[in-house]
C-alpha cells in the first residue's frame, strides 16, 4: 500500500507539496570553510524555534550576525560556516527586541580546532533550547554528495518517530529510519544534481506527514542537513542546507 500511495503523490508532488508545507526553504549557495588547520571551528546555527522572528548570535559577548536570524533561517546564510576561536566558548543566541517574550538562550560550548558544528535551536520561544553536533565531514572522491536528516519537530507531548523514503530511491528501504525528536542522524552518500521528493512518515504508518521536492539538487561533494520542523499539529517543513 506504501508504495502504490508514493507512486499516486509523486504524479502531483506540486499539489500535495502546497498542501503539506509552507515556509520552505531551499539550498544556498555553498562557501568554503577550511577543515584542515587553524587554531579556530566552523559554526553554523539553524534556527528551528517555532515562531522566532529575531534571533542574534554571541560569542563571548561579542555579536557575530548582523542580521535577525528567523524560523527556518540558518546563519551564515550564504558561507556554509563562521570562524569561532577554539577553546569553551559561550553562546547567547536572543531576540534583542525589548518587549519580545522570547526567552534569551545562554549555553557554553567547547569547541576543537579544525572542527566543523551545526547549533541546532528549537522548541518554541518560551522554552528555547539548543543542540551542537560536530559535523563528521567526508569529502567523497567521486561525484556524490554527503546527506544527513534532524528531527525537530515540535508538539506539546511525544510523537512518533518518523521515516523518510525518496521517490528517486524507492520504497523497498527507508533512507533514514526510526529517526526520534530532537535527533542528527550521520551523514551518508547521496545522489548529486538530481531533482528528488522527501515522503516522511511517522515510522509504521501509510500517510505522509510531510511530502517536500529537494530543488534542484545537490552539489557534487558537499555535504548537506535537511531538517524537518515546525508544529505537528500545524504546519511542518523540511529545510534542507549545505553543511560544507
Amino acid at each position: 500500500m506504501k508504495i502504490f500511495k508514493i507512486i499516486i503523490l509523486s504524479l502531483g508532488v506540486v499539489g500535495v507539496s502546497s498542501l503539506y508545507v509552507s515556509c520552505t526553504r531551499e539550498i544556498p549557495q555553498v562557501g568554503t570553510t577550511d577543515l584542515t588547520s587553524g587554531n579556530s571551528a566552523s559554526v553554523q546555527v539553524f534556527n528551528a524555534t517555532v515562531k522566532s522572528v529575531r534571533n542574534y548570535i554571541y560569542v563571548d559577548g561579542v555579536a557575530v550576525s548582523g542580521a535577525a536570524l528567523a524560523y527556518g533561517g540558518i546563519f551564515p546564510a550564504i558561507a556554509t560556516a563562521f570562524k569561532v576561536s577554539a577553546g569553551s566558548r559561550t553562546f547567547l543566541i536572543k531576540d534583542t527586541l525589548p518587549a519580545t517574550t522570547q526567552t534569551p538562550l545562554t549555553f557554553p560550548q567547547n569547541l576543537e580546532a579544525a572542527k566543523s558544528y551545526t547549533i541546532f535551536i528549537y522548541d518554541t520561544t518560551t522554552s528555547v533550547k539548543q543542540l551542537t553536533v560536530q559535523n563528521n565531514i567526508v569529502i567523497p572522491k567521486d561525484t556524490i554528495a554527503m546527506l544527513r536528516f534532524a528531527n525537530f519537530i515540535y508538539n506539546t507531548v511525544p510523537v512518533p518517530n518518523v521515516d523518510v523514503y525518496s521517490f528517486r530511491r524507492g520504497t523497498a528501504t527507508a533512507v533514514f529510519s526510526n529517526i526520534a525528536t530532537n535527533q542528527v542522524t550521520d551523514f551518508i552518500p547521496y545522489a548529486s544534481g538530481l531533482t528528488d521528493t522527501f515522503y516522511v512518515y511517522a515510522t509504521g504508518t501509510k500517510s505522509p506527514l510531510i511530502v517536500k521536492t529537494l530543488i534542484p539538487g545537490l552539489i557534487p561533494t558537499r555535504s548537506y542537513t535537511s531538517t524537518y520542523s515546525g508544529s505537528y499539529k500545524a504546519t511542518k517543513t523540511i529545510s534542507t542546507f549545505a553543511t560544507y
